[in-house]
């Protein structure tokens, strides 16, 4: 699995996540939906993501350079 397919499948998990706690627990759990949006948003047009950048420290290793074998 990419880390591009990793940061939606959080995202996703994310805004499910919320919608279920909003409609058990407290309405203030739309926060933490809004709060993936706006990241998802500006993530897209500066190119920061702080998910990518824990992700890459903790689960994604570096692919070991590929030789060119011709």
């Amino acid at each position: 699995m990419t880390i591009e397919n990793s940061i939606r499948m959080l995202a996703g998990t994310m805004v499910l996540l919320s919608l279920v706690l909003y409609y058990f627990a407290s309405p203030w759990w739309l926060l933490l939906t809004a709060f993936v949006g706006v990241n998802l948003l500006q993530s897209s047009v500066t190119g920061f993501c702080p998910a990518e950048m824990i992700m890459k420290k903790l689960f994604f290793r570096s692919p070991s350079p590929v030789t060119d074998r011709q």
